[in-house]
């Protein structure tokens, strides 16, 4: 069905409309550039950078800080961008509260446009994997076994299931519903921008899921049945972004408190065991936080990026130059949203 570009691309996107694509070569009209010689864009600066102290690598994060052209871009550590793909008219609106992006081992890339699908795309722009779906948003993560966990939290109803994993072949094999476990008070009469709005999900090492429920200021661990095992950070997380369970069991988040800082918190003590420095009022909030194999955590705000030390030591800094999103629903819309450092290959 997808096979010819030349002709069939306007079948293609009345039949994804309607149903799910899966596994359908062929293009969402975008415009990919690989650079040869990497290319510096003005609106960009880096003006942190430790060699020594830094993880080196290529980032890869989604930019929409200007709405007219919402792109993928890796850049170097100097900043400068050597790849992009520039998403196409029809879907640049599909980008609030932004898309997750995420590089995959086989080189292709993995993102979420909200309320309209999951995407993995080689670097030549074609589709190698879709799943199309209105209520998709905030995160996917490709799983070892090839399927896909994919987050259905923007404005989702009590009926609704907040996390699913989807086979390559497009078939639900697992759901997980907040309703089989929070319809009660205080969290039955919860909405805002949904009633979960469940922003980030991830499978850990032991096969249970974690689940980040932003409005309920907490995360739970569910194994296989969908059984909630444990609740963490209740009490400290305050519409928490993008948990990682941490080799050490601790788990890292941004969180969205006054002030906006990363924060690793140990679940066996119940308290914060490290805290990155404030991001300032300009570049809140912060929505993402990677820890980095030399221990160093990158972490993303509307207007920067940095890579902090574990002694508090911003080592790279990549941020909007002379550009400020002065408007919240601005900081919320356009800008960066999430982050991800890839080792050379």
């Amino acid at each position: 069905m997808c096979g010819d570009k030349r002709n069939i691309v306007s079948m293609y996107c009345i039949v994804c409309a309607v149903i799910i694509s899966i596994g359908c070569a062929g293009t969402l009209g975008g415009r990919p550039l690989t650079y040869k010689k990497p290319v510096t864009d003005p609106d960009f600066n880096v003006d942190i950078y430790n060699p020594d102290k830094t993880w080196y690598g290529t980032t890869l994060l989604a930019d929409n800080h200007r709405p007219e052209r919402p792109r993928i871009i890796e850049v170097n550590m100097q900043g400068q961008i050597i790849w992009e793909y520039v998403l196409p008219q029809n879907l640049k609106r599909y980008t609030n509260p932004g898309f997750d992006v995420e590089w995959l081992p086989n080189d292709t890339i993995l993102f979420v446009l909200p309320r309209k699908g999951v995407y993995e795309i080689n670097r030549d722009g074609d589709i190698v994997w879709s799943y199309v779906d209105r209520k998709v948003s905030h995160d996917a993560d490709r799983l070892p076994n090839g399927n896909t966990l994919v987050v259905f939290g923007g404005s989702d109803q009590r009926g609704d299931a907040q996390v699913k994993e989807i086979s390559p072949k497009g078939k639900i094999v697992w759901a997980w519903y907040a309703k089989d476990h929070f319809r009660r008070s205080p969290y039955k009469d919860i909405y805002h921008d949904g009633w979960t709005h469940t922003n980030a999900a991830s499978r850990l090492a032991n096969g249970n899921t974690l689940i980040s429920l932003r409005n309920f200021n907490f995360v739970v661990e569910v194994d296989s049945r969908g059984s909630i095992v444990r609740t963490l950070g209740e009490g400290i997380f305050h519409y928490q972004h993008d948990p990682e369970m941490l080799p050490n069991g601790n788990l890292l988040v941004a969180n969205h408190h006054i002030p906006h800082r990363a924060i690793e918190f140990d679940p066996k003590t119940g308290e914060i065991v490290w805290q990155s420095p404030i991001f300032e009022r300009d570049a809140a909030p912060a929505r993402d936080a990677d820890r980095l194999p030399n221990g160093n955590t990158l972490i993303t705000g509307s207007t920067k990026i940095v890579e902090v030390t574990a002694e508090g030591r911003i080592v790279w800094a990549f941020r909007l130059k002379g550009i400020t999103l002065k408007q919240p629903r601005d900081k919320v819309r356009l800008g960066f949203y999430k982050a991800q450092r890839i080792a050379p290959h």
